[in-house]
């Protein structure tokens, strides 16, 4: 079938094993999010993200009713959220987030990833001056006029949008992470996707191979069931997720 062929599946196993990550992360957050504030999207603001965010990935309506469901079960494991921070190849920092049912378990395989790729756990709170934390919408560009709205969305928090090519992101302070979903529903702007993300405030440039060694690194982490986000300092360059996404 020759290289063409053999490429083609190496593209569609990579999205599929992408598609059964996002599930996973959003279906923790559900959970997360039911044992909260209970499985009533309407009352619950935490949840209602949950499964705008489960949208954006095309998550299927049956499956995300499901993970309500099961996390409304007063037998259903019980999701902690615990952060750990540590530092990569060169100094870079990184900040993990995770969802678990068994912090030991997590732990001992976050140390592993850091200790293997040539990386170090650190202690809670030691990473944390790195990142300022804010708030991330990203909202359909065909549905949002930032001149119109941006006057308007400033009395709830808005810092900053920007323009990436296929949506707008919004960034709020982490304290107005709430009153901008609030008023982005009352507003029926079509929010793809919405999460509480760590910015770095300085970052650290490295050559292609000592790029490639952090990301290694990164990659490991970010393939772990218990991680639901990665965040580090590396400096990149200008990336536009959506058209990481379009590539994919």
């Amino acid at each position: 079938m020759g290289r063409a062929f053999e490429f083609r599946k190496e593209r569609k196993f990579k999205r599929w094993d992408k598609m059964a990550k996002q599930f996973t992360k959003i279906g923790r957050e559900i959970a997360i999010a039911v044992k909260e504030s209970g499985p009533i999207p309407e009352n619950n603001p935490r949840l209602r993200t949950a499964i705008q965010n489960a949208k954006g990935v095309n998550m299927p309506k049956d499956r995300v009713e499901a993970a309500i469901k099961r996390a409304s079960d007063k037998n259903a494991a019980a999701f902690e959220e615990v952060l750990y921070e540590g530092k990569g190849p060169s100094g870079v920092g990184i900040v993990v987030e995770t969802a678990t049912d068994n912090p030991t378990r997590t732990v001992a395989n976050v140390r592993m990833y850091f200790s293997r790729n040539g990386g170090e756990l650190g202690k809670t709170g030691s990473l944390s001056y790195l990142f300022d934390r804010k708030g991330l919408f990203k909202v359909d560009k065909n549905d949002f006029d930032p001149e119109e709205m941006e006057l308007e969305l400033i009395d709830f928090g808005l810092e900053e949008i920007v323009e990436k090519s296929k949506s707008f992101w919004i960034y709020t302070n982490f304290e107005d992470f709430g009153n901008m979903q609030k008023a982005l529903e009352e507003r029926n702007i079509n929010v793809l996707n919405s999460e509480l993300v760590r910015i770095p405030n300085s970052t650290v440039e490295l050559d292609e191979e000592n790029t490639n060694t952090v990301l290694e690194l990164i990659d490991k982490l970010e393939q772990d069931d218990d991680v639901q986000n990665v965040f580090h300092n590396l400096d990149l360059g200008e990336e536009d997720d959506d058209e990481e996404e379009a590539s994919n």
